[in-house]
């Protein structure tokens, strides 16, 4: 059986540091969380979740567009994406309407309500982002976009 030692300190206070610098996957899930974190507080009252603000910025951006097109644009799976949009219209923020052009397809529409609960939430998020990323000039921001994009091959 091995034994459990108090831990020294001065290498248990680093360890997280040391272990960043040697594994990117870990520093990477760090920042992940922290930017979690900072969106869970933008979203307040609004109460969406991550996929639901993806999905309501693409549809506020490109219009009415089906689940399977939200689905394979946002990289949501196809099954979490049905639940995203009950919730999203259970909130009043989006409706199905039916594909004029297919009458067996459906639309995912946004509503006022959640345009607006939408535009409340980015108008908190850039703060909130702003403090995550505050360590980065604005060239090393520009720089960990390029690279997370190249990682995600986009």
């Amino acid at each position: 059986m091995t034994s459990v030692t108090s831990a020294n300190p001065s290498t248990s206070s680093t360890y997280f540091s040391q272990i960043a610098a040697e594994r990117v996957d870990v520093a990477l899930c760090r920042v992940s969380t922290q930017v979690a974190k900072a969106m869970d507080a933008a979203f307040g009252d609004a109460r969406l979740s991550v996929s639901q603000h993806l999905v309501l910025g693409m549809l506020a951006r490109v219009g009415a567009v089906s689940q399977q097109e939200l689905s394979e644009q946002l990289r949501i799976d196809r099954s979490v994406m049905v639940g995203c949009i009950d919730g999203l219209e259970d909130a009043g923020f989006v409706r199905r309407e039916r594909n004029p052009h297919d009458r067996r397809a459906y639309a995912v529409v946004p509503t006022g309500a959640g345009l607006a609960a939408l535009e409340e939430v980015d108008r908190g998020m850039t703060d909130r982002l702003d403090r995550v990323f505050g360590a980065l000039s604005p060239s090393e921001r520009a720089e960990f976009g390029r690279l997370a994009r190249k990682v995600l091959d986009v």
